[in-house]
């Protein structure tokens, strides 16, 4: 079982910038795929970024791309989600979460393969 904590959310003004982290405990961090999601009001659950085990391999929601840019640091057991040229849409709340995989550069963008997930950290971006 690997515990997940996020933090660094907050209020935000339009094009500002924000780092998002999420530390993990209580298992092997590197053997996870990482992934971080987002729930706005009233809205499903969405792919947001994700990460492969050793970093090699990062994926971004359309979105996003080009705005945000997910990596990990495996000796913190922390991933983390750089946020830049932040827009109101980009309001909600934000979930790391964790799948295991043994072996591979797999990553994964549905929510449902994740196994683990954090309890989130509000993100508001005003315009």
């Amino acid at each position: 079982q690997v515990q997940l904590v996020e933090s660094g959310g907050g209020l935000m003004q339009a094009g500002d910038s924000l780092r998002l982290s999420c530390a993990a405990s209580g298992r092997t961090f590197s053997n996870y795929v990482m992934g971080w999601f987002r729930q706005a009001p009233g809205k499903e659950r969405e792919f947001v970024a994700t990460i492969s085990r050793g970093g090699g391999i990062t994926y971004s929601a359309d979105s996003v791309r080009g705005r945000f840019t997910i990596s990990r640091d495996n000796a913190k057991n922390t991933v983390y989600l750089q946020m830049n040229s932040l827009k109101p849409e980009d309001t909600a709340v934000y979930y790391c979460a964790a799948k295991y995989e043994a072996t591979g550069t797999a990553t994964w963008t549905i929510p449902e393969e994740y196994n683990h997930w954090g309890q989130g950290t509000q993100v508001t971006v005003s315009s």
